[in-house]
């Protein structure tokens, strides 16, 4: 059946100013890192990705070893994307990142001017398309020179292939030379990457202040922990869980889930019900208050779930006093 987008999409959806870019992002972006590989049956991916645009997110999120095998994430969205979307192209944001390893020997990971430029390549073949709109450097890389990774991003739109760049996994220094070495170079740098959520607070530390002052854009990952903030775990772990799954690819482990978390959960999850949202919306709309945050990415797994986690943006401002709840039962 041929796919026709629900004409109100727009109306439902928040969007924000990127830093201090020209470019909009939904509040809410859908992550394509688990649940979109060769393992995962196709038309519940493009279920996931109708529902998803319906609903008013136009950016999807992927790299080049998401999905499992690695690639397989960016080839099924490439599938998809040309049966359902080829006519919408210009209403998405499609982004990639390179970083981690991608095929054998010395020129398959990290940071290098060859790999980010091999590996864009591969992605843009993958997914049928001549450019994408956002292309992350992954994770910071020890050994290659910083100006020559950002050199590397520079030419990467300067060729044409992306139309802006950013990083991910970062910290606050580190991000703080990658952007002035883009900046310098006339690439600025849009956006940055990290995990964050109630359970992992680490760019609260100065990573924030920095994207702030330098009107960079912060789309955090892994917003519900990979599922730890949701009613998934209240009561252990399940069969059906990724925990359970051992998928590995960055997926959470069971020994990531002690008692004493479990405990935290259930707390979170009776103040969730006194804000008439469920566990997941709450995580969500907490990351989302903060306005140096541009967007959430959320990794699903059914297309209700896209549906239910959009329902944060009810409401996400909270009292001083459930501020300090969730800051006492994190403790």
């Amino acid at each position: 059946m041929s796919y026709t987008p629900n004409t109100e999409r727009y109306k439902s959806m928040e969007y924000r100013r990127c830093g201090r870019s020209g470019l909009k992002l939904p509040a809410v972006s859908l992550g394509l890192w688990h649940n979109f590989g060769h393992i995962d049956p196709l038309e519940k991916c493009r279920a996931i990705l109708r529902t998803a645009f319906d609903s008013g997110i136009t950016h999807f999120d992927l790299a080049n070893n998401y999905g499992q095998p690695s690639g397989s994430a960016e080839e099924n969205f490439g599938t998809i994307l040309k049966k359902d979307f080829k006519p919408y192209r210009d209403e998405l944001i499609i982004s990639s990142k390179a970083g981690y390893t991608m095929w054998p020997g010395p020129y398959g990971d990290w940071g290098s001017k060859k790999y980010l430029v091999s590996s864009l390549d591969q992605s843009l073949k993958r997914m049928g398309l001549e450019y994408v709109d956002i292309f992350y450097h992954h994770r910071p890389d020890p050994e290659t020179p910083l100006e020559e990774t950002m050199s590397a991003l520079d030419l990467i739109v300067r060729q044409g292939k992306a139309l802006y760049v950013g990083i991910s996994n970062y910290r606050a220094e580190e991000a703080k030379k990658a952007i002035e070495i883009l900046k310098r170079l006339g690439t600025p740098c849009l956006i940055h990457q990290p995990k964050y959520s109630m359970f992992d607070r680490w760019i609260e530390g100065g990573l924030l202040d920095v994207l702030d002052a330098e009107g960079v854009g912060c789309i955090p990952f892994s917003p519900l922990a990979q599922g730890l903030l949701t009613n998934k775990y209240l009561n252990g772990i399940p069969e059906d869980s990724r925990a359970a799954r051992h998928l590995g690819n960055g997926a959470m482990e069971e020994d990531q889930i002690t008692e004493s978390k479990i405990k935290k959960i259930q707390q979170l999850n009776e103040l969730a019900k006194e804000r008439g949202q469920s566990l997941a919306q709450m995580a969500l709309a907490w990351v989302v208050k903060d306005p140096r945050i541009t967007s959430v990415l959320i990794g699903v797994s059914k297309p209700e779930q896209v549906t239910d986690s959009i329902r944060c943006l009810e409401n996400y401002s909270f009292s001083q006093e459930e501020l300090d709840k969730i800051n006492n039962i994190l403790k």
